[in-house]
C-alpha cells in the first residue's frame, strides 16, 4: 500500500478499526484533553456560556485565545489558570 492511500476494508478488520455495525472507531479526543477548544467545547467544559467566553477573548490583552484566520480558540490549560 502507498503511503497517500487510504487502508481498505479488510486492512481495516484485520487490525481491529472495523465495527461491528460497518462504521469505524472514532478517533475523536475527549475535550479535558484538548489544547485548543472551539467555543462550544470551552463553554461544555468550563460551564461559561459562548457569548461570555466570546466577550471575554475579543480582548487585544487576552491570554488564552489564538486566532486561526478567523476561526477562534481557546487554550485550555491558560483557560484553566485564568478562571483559577
Amino acid at each position: 500500500m502507498r503511503s497517500n492511500e487510504v487502508p481498505g476494508g479488510d486492512f481495516k478488520r484485520r487490525n481491529g478499526l472495523a465495527q461491528q455495525d460497518g462504521g469505524f472507531k472514532s478517533r475523536q479526543v475527549p475535550i479535558w484533553e484538548k489544547s485548543n477548544l472551539t467555543l462550544e467545547e470551552a463553554a461544555a467544559y468550563s460551564g461559561i456560556g459562548i457569548n461570555k467566553l466570546r466577550e471575554m477573548s475579543d480582548s487585544k490583552d487576552c491570554t488564552f485565545v489564538l486566532w486561526n484566520g478567523t476561526k477562534r480558540l481557546l487554550k485550555r490549560r491558560r483557560l484553566d489558570e485564568y478562571l483559577d
